[in-house]
C-alpha cells in the first residue's frame, strides 16, 4: 500500500506523474486521482516548502476515507451490532467459526475476509490471547483420523 503522501511530496517537489507511477509501483491514473484535488486547488509542484505535516492535512479534507478506515468498510457496521458475541467467543473456536455461527444463526451477510479485518482492526488484544499456537494446532493434527488398537 503506498502512502499518499508520498505521492503528494514527490510530485511537489517537481517528478512527473509517469515517474511518480513507475517508481511507487502504481497505476498513472492512480496518481493522477489523488493529485487533481491539488491541481484544482492551484497547488503546483515547486511553491512554498510544504511538511508531510501539511499534505496530511490536506488530504484529509480532499480524500477522508483514506484517514478513516472506517469509512470504506461498509459492512462493519453490521459486524459492530454482533461484538459481544465475538468478543465471548474468541479463544474458544476460531474466527471462521464464529463467521459461520454469525452467518447461519443470526443471518450476518459478511464475507469471511471482511470479518477477519474486522476482528484483527477491532479486536487485536482478544485475537492475539486466542491464537492457537504451533505445537497445539499439530498435535490436535496428529490426533484427528487416528485410529488406536485395542
Amino acid at each position: 500500500m503506498v502512502d499518499i503522501t508520498e505521492i503528494y511530496v514527490h510530485w511537489y517537489a517537481g517528478r512527473s506523474m509517469s515517474a511518480l507511477a513507475a517508481s511507487l509501483g502504481v497505476d498513472r491514473k492512480t496518481v493522477r486521482k489523488y493529485l487533481a484535488p491539488a491541481e484544482a486547488s492551484g497547488i503546483t509542484p515547486g511553491g512554498p516548502p510544504m511538511t508531510e505535516a501539511d499534505w496530511a492535512g490536506l488530504i484529509k479534507g480532499w480524500f477522508p476515507g483514506l484517514v478513516d478506515r472506517r469509512l470504506r468498510q461498509v459492512t462493519w457496521s453490521d459486524i459492530d451490532q454482533h461484538r459481544h458475541y465475538i468478543k465471548d467467543l474468541l479463544g474458544t473456536v476460531t474466527v471462521s467459526t464464529i463467521h459461520q455461527r454469525l452467518r447461519d444463526e443470526h443471518k450476518l451477510k459478511v464475507s469471511i475476509s471482511s470479518f477477519r479485518r474486522w476482528v484483527h482492526a477491532t479486536l487485536p488484544d482478544e485475537v492475539s490471547r486466542s491464537q492457537v499456537t504451533g505445537c497445539d494446532r499439530d498435535a490436535r493434527q496428529r490426533g484427528k483420523g487416528m485410529i488406536l488398537n485395542p
